[in-house]
């Protein structure tokens, strides 16, 4: 990307969070919805990888089928976009009743154990009104990490956003960050992981919908040094304002084996999980770039 595209980038997301926000809902959902459909009807690299992607979610999905996944996958993405720019102008009311998920006992008693609690999310519906949820209702702050973006400025207003509504943002590069994580966990803390993508192009291979793909080892790792409670979970939209989600069981760390025999197998396990709550939703999964290894550049891993 030129100095130039970078410029306007950074420009562009900062019209959504200076315009979209002050948006009367109703307008910014419609807008949404016609900035997806128009995106959906040009199907650029990022719909046309999407629509990939969703071939190997529902195999047996006919071209009719999988057009009309791609299509609410765009509206479902829109959706998060046009939900994050507006987030922080949301009362804390708003954001609490924002987000329903279901087996929260298991994040809640974690939190309460002081054990340290991992969540690993795929990108599913609206992350970060998640983390909000959490840091509004449950009074948790917690520590996560966010890709370095070019250029610094929209890195910059991604963190501040985040740091906005309650979180502790660490760089991905650098190489400081699992030192970080670790700390927190052990001070019985909580950490929040988007984890089925791996930027490293060195993580772990696992098995999802049937092919191979790699997912970062962090959590796995983290939960072995630590000790702390390692909990997937997924998120959806259905036809409400109200987003909905579920914490999973949680993914226990094996008695036998080495670390990265341990790391491989816990690595699997949050795959499953994932893979289970992306096969019922999978709209609602906004995957708009290369995943599986059979699809990537070997020279340059995931973009």
């Amino acid at each position: 990307m030129s100095s130039a595209q970078e410029r306007l980038t950074d420009a562009l997301y900062g019209l959504g969070w200076g315009a979209v926000k002050k948006l009367p809902e109703p307008v910014a959902v419609r807008l949404g919805r016609t900035v997806a459909d128009l995106a959906w009807k040009r199907r650029g690299k990022g719909v046309q990888r999407l629509e990939s992607n969703y071939a190997r979610v529902v195999p047996d999905a006919s071209p009719e089928r999988l057009a009309e996944l791609s299509r609410a996958g765009m509206r479902s993405y829109l959706r998060y976009w046009m939900e994050s720019f507006r987030l922080p102008a949301w009362s804390a009311e708003r954001v609490k009743a924002g987000f329903e998920p279901k087996d929260v006992h298991h994040l809640t008693d974690g939190i309460a154990s002081d054990r340290g609690v991992i969540l690993a999310l795929p990108h599913m519906a609206n992350w970060d009104l998640a983390g909000a949820w959490v840091t509004t209702k449950l009074e948790t702050p917690f520590t996560t990490v966010a890709e370095r973006l070019k250029p610094e400025t929209l890195y910059d207003r991604f963190v501040a956003y985040r740091e906005g509504l309650g979180m502790e943002v660490l760089p991905h590069s650098g190489g400081t960050a699992f030192g970080t994580l670790a700390r927190r966990l052990r001070d019985g803390g909580l950490v929040c992981l988007v984890a089925e993508r791996d930027l490293s192009a060195s993580g772990v291979e696992v098995k999802f919908f049937g092919e191979t793909t790699r997912m970062p080892a962090g959590p796995a790792l983290l939960a072995q040094q630590t000790g702390a409670l390692l909990l997937p979970v997924t998120l959806w939209y259905d036809d409400s304002p109200v987003m909905k989600g579920r914490v999973h069981p949680p993914v226990e760390v094996p008695e036998s084996g080495d670390r990265a025999e341990k790391t491989s197998v816990i690595t699997q396990a949050l795959a499953d999980a994932f893979a289970t709550g992306i096969a019922d939703h999978p709209e609602d999964w906004h995957m708009l770039q290369r995943l599986w290894l059979a699809d990537l550049d070997p020279t340059k891993g995931p973009s």
